[in-house]
This record gives C-alpha cells, sequence and structure tokens, in this order.
C-alpha cells in the first residue's frame, strides 16, 4: 500500500514563505497577495523566532505571529504560522524547517542563503518580486520608528494596531537608547 500527502491526491500545492517580520510591513504583505494566487495553502515561517527585545528584533514571536495572523485575515487562503528558531547549522537547517512545519511544496524567498540552502536540500524555489525595497524594508520601517517619522503608511492597519496596542513605539525608542545618554 503506498501512502500519498493529502495535498498530492487532491492536487494541492503549498507554498511557504519565511520572514523576520520585524514588523511585518507592506512588501511583506504584496508578496503573500502574489504567492497567494499561486498556492492553494500557505505557510508564513516567522524566523528567528527566539530574538527580540533587540534593535534588529525587537518583537517576540508571539506578537509577529499575531501581526501576520491577523493582516493575512483579507486573503482568501488557509494559512499556517509557525516559528522558526535559529540554527547554527546551515547545512540542517532546511531539515529544521520541514520538522516543525506542515509538508510544503514549494518555498518563497529572496534571500541568497536560504535559496541555497533550499537547492541543496532539492526543494523548489522561487523568487516574487520586491516591492518598493528601498522603503518597504523592515530596518527603514523601524528607524522611522524610533526617530517619530511616519511608519503608519508602511504596514498593513492591523500590524499597526498591534504595535500600538503593545506599545512597540516606545520598546524601540528605548532598546535603541544609549546609556550614555541617561
Amino acid at each position: 500500500m503506498v501512502i500519498t500527502d493529502a495535498n498530492d491526491q487532491y492536487g494541492m500545492v503549498r507554498g511557504i514563505y519565511i520572514g523576520r517580520f520585524q514588523p511585518y510591513h507592506n512588501g511583506h504583505h504584496k508578496m503573500v497577495e502574489k504567492i497567494s494566487g499561486e498556492v492553494d495553502e500557505m505557510v508564513l515561517g516567522i524566523g528567528s523566532a527566539g530574538d527580540s527585545h533587540t534593535r534588529k528584533n525587537p518583537f517576540t514571536a508571539g506578537e509577529r505571529v499575531l501581526m501576520v495572523t491577523r493582516a493575512i485575515e483579507e486573503f482568501d487562503i488557509p494559512s499556517y504560522v509557525v516559528q522558526i528558531e535559529d540554527l547554527k547549522r546551515n547545512s540542517i537547517w532546511v531539515s529544521h524547517v520541514e520538522s516543525i512545519s506542515p509538508r510544503f511544496d514549494v518555498a518563497y524567498s529572496n534571500n541568497p542563503l536560504v535559496i541555497q540552502l533550499f537547492k541543496e536540500a532539492g526543494k523548489e524555489i522561487r523568487q516574487v518580486p520586491m516591492f518598493d525595497r528601498d522603503v518597504l524594508e523592515g530596518a527603514e520601517v523601524r528607524r522611522r520608528m524610533e526617530n517619530g517619522e511616519d511608519w503608519q503608511a508602511l504596514v498593513p492597519i492591523p500590524v499597526k494596531k498591534i504595535i500600538e496596542e503593545i506599545g512597540g513605539i516606545e520598546r524601540i525608542q528605548r532598546i535603541n537608547e544609549s546609556d550614555s545618554e541617561r
């Protein structure tokens, strides 16, 4: 008896898109919208899930899960969010992702390392064009938050509400202070 995956049996395609989502912004949102037109189900992987309260990773994995989950509600596609902690061994990273994620048929990324790792593991990888990358980038959103500039236009409304609810601006400003400024 041969056991097949339910998706294979029904001809469904499940894709995975991994990002740090620090925070989830309109560039991510446009990529999810594009990917959702190519797959039947989507897995969103919260990368660097163990990192939070730092300049590069100010939000917790749970906060990012909430941001992603609420933001993608508008897309009519079954979606799953998984938390992916960093490993110090890239050679087993794809196996790690597979062990904590629902099975997926294709991975989406523009990150050169992620592309290389999935290719070496024999996985199908697709790239989606980035949207307004000079502005729609987590570092730029965080910089604007830190400096009191307009960041709200760069994130979906549900993400804006969550950042305000958790005191995200104050957190970013506090963790970016120097102890010599006090």
